[in-house]
């Protein structure tokens, strides 16, 4: 028996490097005619430890695609531009990506090495790295908080994607005038079977991809969209920018303008900047580590952290271009939120010669965007489920597309049969009480959790952290970077923290 099981054991590590289908192949070969000792119930044994061994992200490109597909949501495009626009063009994007560096790029970096040292999700994380007797571990619980409370809400608004791409391509907006679009806005919000069951087509589809593996469901599905995204964004930029006038919306856009941001006040475009670069990356809640987790320690992380950095603001920045010279073409005033792309931009593809295929090809982009959103967070999910119950991942996947469909009903129920005055002090509806939750609370709190625990020796400490994000080839971070990682980001991060509680309530 001795013998057996050793042989077993012995044979998962030998093929620990090939697939699950070549190691039950290789595993044959070697017992075949050869021991004739391996029971069924050893067998078994031996799969189950086979599959229980941590999955990782096939390629490099993967890993960039799936962590900037985190990052990549609808609030790129429905809040960047507008914010640009009103800060003075040029000289908000200046702050925008000063901020990016001091403040994402570091938390980024952070989150990744949690997971990559760790090699868990991020509601074990901490456990793995703490030392014994610390209570870090407890953020690992609420980052999962949060991660379904950005769920609850961010699956009806995907729903909304495409829906709307429904609509753009039977013609729906043909011959409506602006007050029609707008008509057609509000009666969807109005109606919650039609939202619901977009809803759960969009819950359904993402967990079915995540519940095939990593590899062959999320890593795979997501290259594919994030490529398709870019390249039908670039295409998008080219049509807008070679419409008659669209030389005034770039230049609107892109050249600094002192005198607009004067207007907007500097105080107000610098802070609007500064929340931007930080939640554009999602950050805090622990998607991004989760990938972390995925991958070898080849390159170091801070070069990933640019990378991803770098894919998210190229969507953002491209949609910019999408946008002002499209809006200048037609004499419309961008605005900011939903009414942007779902009242503004329909308006203007309606007026457009091929009108339907463009609008067609917007709300595709914005469909792959939120998508792309939505996989990463579901996989977070998943996998803490899987850590947490000792689950399969199927089992994991089926749980959770039961959860998830009856945790947004709320926000779907709250246009319409929900409604409730109650919620106007967040904005007017469930929906926007846990945006509120999640981007005012989670988020930068999350973010100073991971700062302290990685710079100071209460936590993982600053040297066990360095190790893992300088190791593999890249950009490194350098040691003077501890004061200010220690001191002034944390303090910078709170500040944003209390700006949002100071500019909902007062």
């Amino acid at each position: 028996m001795k013998m057996e099981s050793s042989q077993s054991v012995l044979s998962i590590f030998v093929f620990s490097g090939f697939s699950d289908c070549q190691r039950a192949e290789k595993r044959k070969e070697m017992c075949a005619g050869v021991c004739g000792l391996c029971s069924a119930a050893e067998e078994e044994r031996m799969r189950e430890i086979v599959m229980q061994e941590r999955e990782k992200l096939k390629s490099r490109l993967g890993f960039l695609l799936i962590s900037a597909g985190c990052a990549i949501g609808v609030g790129n495009v429905w809040k960047f531009p507008y914010m640009a626009g009103q800060g003075g063009g040029g000289t908000f994007l200046l702050f925008y990506v000063l901020f990016l560096v001091i403040m994402g790029l570091p938390i980024m970096t952070m989150e990744f090495a949690v997971g990559r040292a760790s090699q868990k999700s991020p509601v074990k994380a901490y456990q793995a790295l703490e030392k014994p007797g610390q209570k870090w571990h407890i953020h690992g619980y609420i980052t999962l908080i949060g991660c379904y409370l950005l769920m609850m809400f961010y699956t009806t608004v995907t729903g909304w994607m495409l829906h709307y791409f429904y609509l753009t391509a039977v013609g729906a907006f043909e011959g409506q005038d602006a007050a029609g679009v707008e008509n057609i806005f509000n009666d969807m919000l109005g109606q919650p079977l039609v939202m619901g069951g977009w809803m759960i087509l969009v819950v359904a589809v993402c967990i079915f991809i995540c519940s095939r593996g990593l590899q062959n469901g999320l890593e795979k599905i997501t290259k594919v969209m994030m490529l398709a995204l870019m390249v039908l964004m670039l295409v998008l930029a080219i049509n807008s920018c070679m419409l008659d006038g669209a030389g005034e919306g770039l230049k609107f856009y892109l050249l600094p303008d002192f005198k607009r941001m004067m207007e907007t006040g500097i105080g107000n475009t610098i802070v609007g900047a500064m929340n931007q670069s930080f939640f554009t990356l999602s950050l805090g809640i622990g998607a991004m580590a989760i990938f972390g987790s995925y991958i070898g320690k080849e390159r170091s992380l801070l070069g990933e952290s640019i990378n991803v950095a770098l894919l998210d603001t190229f969507v953002a920045f491209t949609a910019g271009l999408i946008i002002f010279p499209a809006c200048f073409s037609y004499g419309v005033d961008q605005t900011s939120g939903p009414s942007l792309i779902f009242i503004t931009l329909p308006n203007i593809f309606n007026h457009m010669p091929l009108g339907r295929m463009w609008g067609c090809l917007f709300f595709i982009c914005m469909t792959f965007a939120a998508i792309s959103t939505v996989l990463a967070v579901f996989e977070n999910i998943i996998t803490c489920g899987m850590e947490l119950t000792g689950c399969s991942r199927k089992k994991s996947s089926l749980v959770n597309l039961v959860l998830i469909i009856v945790l947004s009903l709320p926000c779907v129920l709250g246009y319409n049969v929900w409604s409730w005055d109650g919620f106007k002090i967040f904005g007017g509806t469930i929906m926007d009480l846990e945006d509120f939750l999640v981007s005012n609370i989670l988020l930068p709190l999350g973010s100073v959790v991971y700062l302290l625990f990685c710079v100071t020796r209460y936590g993982w400490g600053w040297k066990n952290f360095m190790k893992e994000a300088n190791t593999g080839k890249g950009a490194k971070m350098a040691n003077w970077m501890r004061g200010y990682l220690t001191f002034v980001l944390p303090l910078i991060v709170l500040f944003i923290f209390g700006y949002g509680i100071y500019d909902k309530f007062f």
